[in-house]
Parts: structure tokens; sequence; C-alpha cells
């Protein structure tokens, strides 16, 4: 049964002139075992234009979030005063539930997120709502956890986006060693990263997702993308490294990119100061490449 959030009707109230809508659901998994909810946001022309297709934007919540953490916090409303601005095109948001598996297929094969989303979740989306199912059709981006999602997507498969963005990325540059010693010492990131990539880390499956090895694998390939980033300048994970440090490698190689590193820390409210750029970035690239 399709299951409309809740909370839809106190974004309703406020704002007056939205007239997009949210559409959240489930898809019963085959390759992770379980449902996993997602929701859509539909520009306002959506049903009215009934046989137009739109551009998809996937975005990727962080860790301790879900599917409607992007909503909750904001997005909302910062998407629909764009629209009454006519600062964007219309297309379709489409953000999936990914608990805490970093959106890759864990090193013990038990949770497959990576293949879930490629192989089920984007053609289940693109055959269920009316998406153009072309490359210059579809962005992907993220925050945190998700900005590493994105990334990895991305640059594995410049095939299949357009377009990526993140704000402060879960970016890790530091050696193998160090993040084994992380897990070792017990810190929250690396219970998680041990969880995800083993303990101590898998270093196949490690450079299989890494976005630094990726990027530099792929290079040829992903000149072909647009690339937006930023990241906080006090991210208490000290993903600003990181950041910093994907900005050189793309320079070095010299790949296109926007990148900047703003005042700001790891939290939802410098998230949500930028999340226009990223909605903005997405909608010019969706405009250009019609």
């Amino acid at each position: 049964m399709r299951r409309y959030c809740g909370f839809l009707v106190f974004l309703y109230t406020l704002s007056a002139f939205a007239q997009g809508r949210i559409d959240c659901d489930g898809l019963k998994s085959r390759i992770l075992s379980q449902t996993v909810h997602y929701c859509v946001l539909l520009p306002p022309s959506y049903d009215s234009a009934s046989s137009t297709q739109y551009p998809v934007l996937y975005y990727l919540h962080g860790l301790g979030q879900d599917e409607q953490a992007l909503f909750k916090a904001g997005g909302w409303n910062v998407i629909e005063d764009l629209r009454q601005k006519h600062a964007i095109t219309d297309f379709l948001v489409v953000t999936p539930e990914a608990k805490a598996s970093f959106y890759v297929n864990s090193a013990d094969g038990k949770l497959r997120y990576n293949d879930f989303f490629l192989r089920e979740f984007m053609p289940y989306i693109e055959s269920h709502y009316r998406i153009r199912r072309e490359r210059g059709a579809r962005g992907i981006s993220g925050i945190s956890m998700g900005g590493y999602g994105a990334f990895h997507f991305a640059f594995a498969h410049p095939e299949l986006f357009a377009a990526v963005s993140s704000e402060s990325a879960a970016l890790m540059s530091e050696s193998l060693h160090e993040l084994n010693t992380a897990i070792r010492s017990g810190t929250p990131l690396g219970r998680l990263l041990g969880s995800v990539f083993g303990d101590p880390i898998d270093e196949a499956q490690w450079r299989q997702n890494d976005p630094f090895i990726l990027a530099k694998e792929n290079k040829l390939a992903i000149r072909h993308l647009a690339i937006y980033f930023n990241c906080g300048r006090d991210d208490e994970f000290d993903f600003e490294v990181g950041a910093a440090a994907l900005h050189r490698q793309l320079d070095a190689e010299g790949i296109k990119h926007e990148f900047h590193l703003y005042p700001g820390d790891h939290s939802g409210s410098y998230f949500l100061s930028h999340l226009s750029e990223v909605i903005e970035f997405h909608s010019n690239q969706f405009r250009t490449r019609k």
C-alpha cells in the first residue's frame, strides 16, 4: 500500500503557493531481501503535463537519516522557493532510504546496496515515473555519507550520470593503516567503517568503491561530468581535508569542477544554507543538456 508522509500536511501549510507534491512508497527488494522506502518530489507541472518526461536528481541522505530527511530539514521550502522565483526548471528529486550502507556492497557481502541501487532502484523509479531515461537527464547528489555515495556512483558509472554534487561528503583521504587504527580504537566513525568495509578494511573492496581511486581510474570519462561540491571549514569529521584533497586531484588531472570551502560545520543548518546552490547547479545542467 502506498504510504503518504504525514509531514506533508505541515509542509503544505508552510507555502500556500507550493504546487508540487511528495510521493512516498516502498520497494520490496529482491537483492536486499527487505523493503526500501523512498520519496519522490514531483514538480508542479507533473500531474497536468501528463505527456511530459522529466529529468531526475537522485539525492542521497547522510548517516542517521532516512528518505524523508531532505524534506523534513527544510529542503522542500528551499526547492519551492526556487520554483516560485523561476530559478530552476522542473525535474524530479528522488530520495532512497540507505540506512548506514555508505551506498556500497558491504565487504562481507551481506548488504549489496550498490547492486540494489543500480539494478533495482533506478530501473524501478524510471519505469514508474515519467523520467527521461538518458544520461543527460540524470544527476546525483548527497550530503555526508550520501556525498560519498554520490561520488562513488558517478565516478564509477559516468555513463549513467551527467552531473554529480555533494555537501560535506564523507571523503577519507587517510591511509588504510590510519583508518584501521581508527577502527581498532573504537571511534564512532571507525565502528561504522568496520561494519561496511571490514575489520580490518578489505583493501580490494575499499579500492573498488573509493571516490579518489575511481576518479583516477576513470579520469577520461569523468571529464564529461559536471561536478560541484562544498564543505564547511570546521567540519567535525575533518571532511574538509578530504574535500580539499579531491579538489587538488581533479585540478591536477585538468578535470573541470566547482569547489567551495565555506565557513561552517557538519550540521543541518550548514547543509540547508547551501542547498539552493546544489539544486540550481543541477537545474542548470538539465537545462543545458536538453
